[in-house]
């Protein structure tokens, strides 16, 4: 995966997909790489450095309902950018570009959540049923 690649930072941290597509067509485990923690004064409790260099995100795999709830979704990491975006632009950081993307990431929110209530609507929502 290439798609996170604008800058120096950016270029030197990899995205692996790490297992296969399931069921739904979309893979459930990424593994990132190419930075160190140790020097991010957000990592670890204070006293100690966190020295990890790498991290691997699972995505819900399985209907809820028998899987139960084993990963993350879509809508928690978009949750997340979105608060970073409105953090930034509720400081100095704030720019024109900032505020479109949190507009096209809240958008993303939007039909991912009309989404599930319309699956929810039809009792298919944490199936595999269309």
């Amino acid at each position: 995966m290439t798609d996170h690649k604008v800058n120096p930072a950016n270029d030197k941290i990899v995205i692996e997909v790490l297992d296969e597509p399931g069921q739904g067509g979309a893979s459930h485990a990424y593994r990132i790489s190419g930075f160190s923690l140790g020097e991010n004064p957000s990592a670890g409790d204070g006293q100690t450095q966190c020295a990890a260099t790498e991290v691997t995100i699972y995505f819900q795999n399985g209907p809820i309902n028998e899987a139960g709830i084993n990963g993350l979704t879509q809508e928690v990491l978009l949750a997340i950018v979105a608060d970073r975006l409105r953090s930034f632009q509720a400081g100095k950081f704030a720019c024109r570009e900032n505020a479109l993307a949190l507009t096209k990431i809240e958008e993303a929110q939007h039909w991912l959540h009309s989404r599930t209530l319309a699956r929810m609507h039809r009792g298919v929502e944490g199936t595999h049923k269309t």
